[in-house]
């Protein structure tokens, strides 16, 4: 048991971003793709996190040409580079699942001063 806890340990990351739910982030993503790699950008809300420790993630929430799409990233997952967080937001909540619901100005959240 000692052993799994110390692999655990090691393969999580150093430097954890810090953002909560509501903040608008920019994720890049490190995507394979045969023997290329590339670096795809995901920019959303945080609406979600999860668990602690190495099973952590965060759900971010977009919309797109009218679509709403939703994406969950563990936080030390090897393939997420780099997290940036663009604004911060003002919610009362823990999990902002009743953004799914509204569409429009009425989806936004507040930024916080």
């Amino acid at each position: 048991m000692d052993a799994l806890k110390l692999i655990s340990e090691s393969s999580m990351r150093k430097e954890i971003p810090a953002f909560n739910i509501g903040d608008t982030v920019r994720v890049h993503v490190k995507i394979v793709e045969g023997e290329k790699s590339r670096i795809q950008v995901f920019e959303g809300t945080v609406i979600a996190k999860k668990h602690g420790g190495i099973s952590e993630t965060f759900t971010v929430r977009r919309v797109a040409h009218g679509c709403g799409i939703e994406r969950v990233f563990p936080v030390h997952s090897p393939s997420v580079d780099k997290v940036e967080v663009v604004r911060k937001g003002k919610v009362r909540r823990a999990k902002l699942y009743y953004l799914r619901n509204r569409v429009g100005k009425a989806a936004k959240v507040k930024e916080s001063v």
